[in-house]
């Protein structure tokens, strides 16, 4: 949650001085920070040797939990052999690996693969990629994106442009690209009508996509863009059977691109190492991210389908786009030693297991909490969704900061847990939800704790609120 002000009470021995004595331009600059020396396994650890377990891997990144000896070495070895390329001129052995694994790893359906250093420049290079693919059949009138509302593809302008997220657009609206316009979200647990299936749902929203392509005019549209499963914006929501295969055939209808963002959601978090793999489609861009590397380096990228690519390979043979740090080295090996234990240990079928497993105890422990809405993911990424009256669903008000004040009392030593809180799941302002996204290698007992602790978190937070009120 963004652009809201912090007041959470933080023992001194836990943190550094205030960020209005730091040299940082911290996120808000009147909080206290905890300060983090290390971390080992699955525990955040603080300067007082006081230990935090990370139930969420930070934003949905960590995916082996910390400290992992070989993807430290990989890194090592690489910044000793070439830390640096600069890919105007040069190539990596690194790299090309890389980018070979995760081509492959799509079972032939994506063509190339572009690597960055973050999921928002990730999204600006597939938004300009897909601008540039209709240059190069020359179709110059398509520059309009239609994206869905409550989504979030990035902090940077253009990947805020074809986002819908409220709050963390606002006071940079002005300075948005205008040529993005914006349809609902599948999101069963508020948009579904009551007494209406799956397949009905899915179809009328397949309808309401339609129409906005026949609204700005269907020869102008570049792509529809969206998160397989929705992250931070929604809470881990997963679209309904269907939708994504509906969605594809009204892009191919009308000749546009479907652009999948998976960068929160993809690269096993999901239970599949492309969560696309799940819907029954391909996309034409992908963009990937956080479980890319882990955390061990900051790494992201872009998939391109073979329709994309022939047509630059048959045109210009040239993406105009570029980043000093792209396809970096050092990046480039953190990525491909995680990529390689993911398969060589066999994590996404625990990804799989132990996700059924927390899905399970959280729905036991949670579901029938009056303060409860919702429990939904897939694989080890789940989302709760808070509601202040469950007869009507109706959110808290978003001035009650709910799903921050809930993470900021999982941090006391009481419960000693890392959830991560969003915002705005109702309507891009009013709705609160919590994120439960732990490494893929974790265990059963780690499971068990993870649900009794949040459930316990949960339980005293509301307790607590209803005792003020």
């Amino acid at each position: 949650m963004v652009l809201i002000k912090l007041n959470p009470t933080v023992d001194a021995t836990d943190a550094v001085a205030s960020s209005k004595h730091s040299a940082v331009l911290h996120r808000h600059l009147d909080t206290t920070f905890f300060n983090m020396t290390r971390s080992e396994g699955n525990f955040l650890i603080l300067e007082n040797d006081r230990k935090i377990f990370d139930a969420s891997g930070g934003a949905a990144v960590g995916c082996l939990g910390w400290g992992n000896q070989r993807v430290a070495q990989a890194v090592t070895n690489q910044v000793l052999a070439a830390p640096y390329c600069a890919t105007i001129f040069y190539t990596t052995r690194v790299q090309e690996e890389l980018c070979r694994d995760l081509v492959q790893s799509t079972n032939g359906a994506m063509a190339r693969a572009y690597i960055v250093n973050s999921g928002s420049e990730a999204m600006e290079a597939a938004v300009k990629l897909a601008r540039q693919y209709f240059l190069e059949i020359d179709q110059p009138q398509r520059t309009r994106f239609i994206s869905r509302k409550q989504s979030y593809h990035g902090i940077t302008l253009g990947a805020l442009s074809v986002g819908g997220h409220e709050v963390r657009r606002a006071k940079f609206e002005p300075l948005l690209i205008k040529n993005v316009s914006r349809v609902s979200p599948c999101n069963a647990f508020r948009g579904k009508a009551p007494g209406e299936s799956d397949e009905e749902y899915a179809e009328r929203l397949a309808k309401e996509l339609d129409e906005e392509f026949q609204r700005v005019g269907p020869e102008n549209v570049c792509a529809f863009v969206a998160e397989p499963i929705v992250g931070a914006a929604l809470g881990c929501v997963p679209a309904v059977k269907g939708y994504f295969q509906a969605v594809r055939d009204v892009c191919d209808k009308y000749g546009a691109l479907l652009i999948l963002d998976e960068v929160m959601c993809g690269m096993g978090r999901s239970g599949t190492l492309h969560a696309w793999e799940q819907e029954g489609i391909v996309p034409d861009i992908q963009t990937i991210g956080k479980a890319l590397g882990g955390g061990y380096q900051p790494v992201a990228g872009l998939l391109a389908g073979h329709r994309v690519v022939n047509a630059l390979e048959k045109g210009s043979s040239v993406f105009v786009h570029g980043h000093t740090y792209q396809g970096h080295p050092a990046a480039c090996a953190a990525a491909l030693e995680v990529q390689r234990i993911v398969r060589e240990e066999n994590l996404l079928s625990n990804v799989r297991a132990m996700g059924d497993l927390l899905s399970s105890r959280l729905r036991e422990i949670l579901a029938s909490h009056p303060n409860v809405g919702d429990i939904r993911g897939r694989g080890l990424f789940w989302g709760i969704e808070f509601v202040a009256d469950k007869e009507n669903m109706a959110p808290f008000p978003s001035e009650d900061h709910v799903c921050m004040e809930i993470c900021q009392l999982g941090l006391t030593d009481k419960y000693g847990i890392n959830v991560y809180p969003g915002g705005g799941s109702v309507d891009g302002i009013t709705g609160d939800h919590i994120i439960i996204s732990p490494a893929f290698n974790i265990s059963r007992e780690d499971v068990e704790w993870i649900a009794a602790t949040v459930g316990r978190l949960v339980s005293d937070y509301f307790a607590a609120k209803a005792g003020t009120q």
